[in-house]
C-alpha cells in the first residue's frame, strides 16, 4: 500500500537521479540529428554528478562528483549559464583550452577547419514557406563524425570571433547552425563542467506531432517507428 508507494518512489528518483533521466526535443534546434518529438534517454553518470543532476537541484553542492571528462562530438544536456531554470541540449565542439572559431560556416578548432563533406539537400516548412538546407557530413579532430545543416554560410554565426575555453568550460554548437542558440551567442556562451546533466544516450520514442492526444486513432500513424531504440551519434 503506501509504503509499496513511497518504496517505488524512491527507486524512481534513484533511477532518474543517478542512471537515467527521460528527455524530449522541444526545438529543431539539433537536426538533422535530433527532431521536434523524439524522447530520449540522457545517462546520468556518463559525466560524474552535480547539483543539476538531481530533481529541482534539491542537492546543493559545488563542482562535480565522481567527474569524467565529455569527449568532443557528444551531445549533452545542460542547464543554460545565466538561467539554470532553462535546460538546452547541444553537441561538446570545444573542450577547455580550444580555441573556437566560426569563418564562411566552417567550424575552426585550434585555427584548423574541421573537415565537412556534402551529404545532399533537405527541406523543411515553417508554416508558410519550404526551406532548403545544406546537409553535411562533419567530422572532428578526433574522427567523430555527425550529420550538420546550413540554410547558408552567411547567417549570423556563420562568422565569428574568436571564443577560447577556459579551464572547466565547454563549447556548446547545434547540429542546425543556422537556428541554434548556442555557445556562440552571448545568451549562452561557455559551459560550466558544474552545469552538465549528462550525454544523450539512446531514443526511445519519437512521434511527427501529427496526433493530438485525445486523438487516439491517429496514435499509430504519428510515431516515427523507425527512430525507436536508435543510438545517439
Amino acid at each position: 500500500p503506501f509504503r509499496t508507494i513511497v518504496i517505488a518512489g524512491l527507486i524512481a528518483l534513484g533511477f532518474r537521479s543517478f542512471l537515467f533521466e527521460p528527455f524530449n526535443i522541444p526545438s529543431g534546434s539539433m537536426m538533422p540529428t535530433l527532431l521536434v518529438g523524439d524522447y530520449l534517454f540522457v545517462s546520468k553518470y556518463s559525466y560524474g554528478y552535480s547539483r543539476y543532476s538531481f530533481p529541482l537541484g534539491l542537492i546543493k553542492f559545488d563542482g562535480r562528483i565522481a567527474d569524467s571528462q565529455p569527449e568532443r562530438g557528444d551531445i549533452a544536456v545542460f542547464r543554460q549559464p545565466n538561467k539554470t531554470s532553462i535546460t538546452f541540449i547541444k553537441r561538446i565542439v570545444g573542450l577547455p583550452g580550444d580555441r573556437i572559431q566560426v569563418t564562411d560556416g566552417v567550424l575552426r578548432i585550434d585555427d584548423v577547419p574541421v573537415s565537412r563533406s556534402k551529404k545532399g539537400i533537405a527541406t523543411a516548412s515553417d508554416g508558410y514557406n519550404v526551406i532548403k538546407f545544406v546537409v553535411y557530413e562533419e567530422t572532428l579532430t578526433n574522427g567523430r563524425s555527425y550529420v550538420i545543416q546550413e540554410r547558408s554560410d552567411n547567417d549570423m554565426l556563420d562568422n565569428t570571433s574568436v571564443y577560447e575555453v577556459p579551464p572547466g568550460h565547454y563549447f556548446m554548437m547545434g547540429d542546425n547552425r543556422d537556428n541554434s542558440r548556442d555557445s556562440r551567442a552571448a545568451s549562452v556562451g561557455m559551459v560550466p563542467a558544474e552545469n552538465l546533466i549528462g550525454r544523450a544516450d539512446r531514443l526511445f520514442f519519437s512521434h511527427n506531432g501529427s496526433a493530438s492526444l485525445w486523438q487516439i486513432w491517429k496514435w499509430p500513424f504519428a510515431i516515427r517507428y523507425g527512430r525507436l531504440g536508435d543510438g545517439i551519434m
